[in-house]
């Protein structure tokens, strides 16, 4: 074999090895969301893992929340086509919390007081669940995976086991019915991290005037959330009220995005609608598991969800290692400050690039 030949076919077997090999070393995810659309906190969050070309979305397991599962399944479907990654599955999940009910929720406000944000349930934006309608991005062409999610969730854990991390940023409703059907399934999680939890936020958003430790991912469904929180995981991560209020879409960021030619950018840039007290959520959540230095400071609390059915029900408890109570506690790494610049550079950055491509 001639020397250019034989130099030519070394550079394409060490192209292969090393395109095998990065594929290798991405890190898996599965997004478990509530995935309302389009643009907004959910799916935009959940943009930033798929974006990102050092992880592997296994999936996207959807839970009603923030909106009714089948409208936030249609709206995932529609945001892979527009990226060009029908690949991924999407996963419908859990329709309901485990106890808690609209009508219960109208009883508690009436003895409670009134709640701003009820996700599915909030009065000017309710609809029957089964109602999706025409979207405004246009109805996806795709459709959901036939699997419901905790059977997808613990399958696919067991096919990696201690390989992924589930990235929670919505109610824990299908995480924990996982727990359910296989009591190992936390121990071969690679570790959790999640969007929730209030502790004592600085902000003027009149959602934490008068329930400062009401966040709406848990209280939507405690129950689902006592479940997960007393599980022995490997390692969870939270990200709370208190440090989410720090960051906001603001023009100038949403412009930053927007100058990139990139399908995200085009999607975010089309479909995001500028509020008062727009705060990048699960945006933050997603980007501390892809770069965590962009956290400057933590603490580990150990952490329960009130389940009594008073006016703390629903909310955050923790405590310090040395006064928490004698009870299956587990402890989590809480989030309270960050480098903002560090994190809408990332963000601009994700959303910037061309979307990685399903790996091999």
């Amino acid at each position: 074999m001639k020397p250019f030949r034989l130099w030519l076919l070394f550079a394409v077997v060490l192209l292969l090895a090393c395109s095998s090999s990065a594929a290798q070393d991405r890190r898996k995810v599965i997004v478990d969301q509530d995935e309302l659309g389009p643009a907004g906190t959910d799916l935009q969050s959940t943009l930033l893992l798929i974006q990102s070309a050092r992880t592997e979305v296994l999936g996207i397991t959807v839970v009603t929340g923030d909106g009714w599962r089948d409208e936030e399944v249609a709206h995932t479907l529609r945001m892979l086509e527009w990226i060009g990654r029908t690949d991924i599955p999407v996963v419908p999940g859990a329709e309901y919390p485990l106890v808690r009910t609209k009508e219960g929720t109208e009883l508690w406000e009436r003895q409670f007081g009134r709640i701003d944000w009820l996700g599915a349930w909030t009065p000017r934006v309710y609809h029957p669940a089964e109602h999706v309608g025409e979207l405004k991005e246009g109805n996806p062409r795709t459709k959901p995976a036939q699997e419901d999610a905790a059977h997808f969730l613990v399958r696919t854990v067991r096919q990696y086991p201690n390989q992924i991390t589930l990235y929670a940023g919505g109610p824990m409703t299908n995480l924990a019915l996982a727990i359910s059907i296989d009591p190992e399934f936390p121990s071969l999680v690679k570790e959790l991290v999640f969007m929730g939890g209030s502790l004592a936020p600085q902000t003027d958003d009149p959602e934490f005037a008068n329930f400062p430790q009401r966040e709406f991912n848990l209280w939507f469904d405690p129950e689902a959330a006592h479940i997960v929180l007393r599980a022995h995981w490997k390692k969870v991560g939270c990200t709370p009220v208190d440090i989410s209020v720090k960051t906001a879409m603001t023009r100038e960021l949403l412009d930053r995005i927007k100058r990139a030619d990139t399908p995200a950018a085009r999607y975010i840039g089309q479909y995001t609608h500028l509020r008062q007290y727009d705060f990048l959520w699960d945006e933050l959540a997603a980007a501390a598991w892809l770069e965590p230095s962009i956290i400057t400071r933590k603490i580990t609390r150990f952490v329960d969800i009130d389940l009594d059915r008073g006016a703390g029900y629903g909310t955050l408890l923790t405590w310090n290692p040395e006064d928490k109570p004698d009870r299956q506690v587990q402890p989590v790494e809480i989030q309270l400050d960050l480098d903002t610049a560090k994190f809408y550079k990332l963000m601009v950055d994700l959303l910037g690039a061309p979307t990685p491509k399903a790996a091999p």
